[in-house]
């Protein structure tokens, strides 16, 4: 277990593969941890600089008192690949993950050469969807919306696998205050001009059956970004790589190796 203190927050990272290679930076989703991107380690290129961890509120990083903001979600990941000495990275963001990989794309070109926006948005949601939400945690725990989280994350066949609970677990175990501070960073953003302004490599992933962010909305984020790519995975929801991990791995790959990245 490695955490790096990076003065107002301690954050759980792993940083594998070649110390030398080319970095791929990987941020996981709402009520998810690193292990999120298990089944696609293995597959990637050899010879990359593979770092993951966990954002704020996540996994094994501090819990600080909610309500986050994008701009500090985005400040985390920003420290944490100065404190590794890392630069020109491809950058995977899935859901929230993808909101701060546009975050930090503008703010830092030079963190990153190359971005993947997966089931993610430059706006999701509503401020009104996400306060309920909010609410719905804070009286009931994360429990009061399990079974519907489940639903947007997983398409109908995963939910009879022995590994959904695993998942299900997984989102029950995230504390109140990181999912709660997550959630307010997500509900005050909006990245639709922002992310407008890059002109990098950029791929847009997203599941056929994501109940979070549909295909739709993937799809015209990423149409933001001159010359970008969009890839649908059938028969996944909000979480490909763990239900198409296959799949997932190919379409990553293949930019990877289009981007020159290896």
């Amino acid at each position: 277990m490695k955490i790096a203190d990076l003065g107002d927050i301690k954050i759980h990272y792993a940083d594998e593969g070649d110390p030398q290679g080319a970095p791929i930076v990987f941020a996981n989703s709402l009520g998810t941890d690193f292990r999120l991107w298990d089944k696609i380690v293995p597959q990637l290129p050899a010879g990359l600089r593979v770092i993951r961890y966990d954002k704020r509120g996540h996994g094994l990083s501090e819990v600080k008192p909610a309500p986050y903001s994008m701009g500090t979600l985005v400040s985390d990941a920003e420290k944490l690949m100065d404190h590794l000495g890392v630069k020109d990275a491809l950058f995977v963001g899935l859901s929230i993950g993808g909101m701060i990989a546009q975050g930090l794309s503008v703010k830092r070109p030079d963190l990153v050469r190359a971005v993947v926006i997966s089931n993610s948005g430059a706006k999701i949601g509503t401020k009104e969807m996400w306060d309920d939400r909010i609410a719905a945690v804070r009286a009931g725990g994360i429990a009061a919306l399990a079974d519907a989280i489940m639903d947007r994350w997983f398409a109908k066949p995963f939910h009879a696998t022995e590994e959904f609970h695993a998942w299900r677990n997984m989102l029950l175990a995230t504390p109140v205050e990181g999912y709660v501070g997550c959630s307010a960073a997500i509900a005050g953003t909006d990245f639709y001009t922002p992310t407008s302004s890059l002109r990098i490599p950029a791929l847009g992933i997203a599941g056929a059956d994501d109940g979070s962010t549909p295909p739709d909305l993937v799809r015209e984020t990423v149409d933001l970004i001159p010359g970008s790519r969009f890839e649908l995975i059938r028969k996944a929801g909000h979480l490909p790589c763990v239900e198409q991990p296959e799949d997932y791995a190919r379409i990553l790959n293949d930019f990877i190796k289009g981007t020159g990245h290896v």
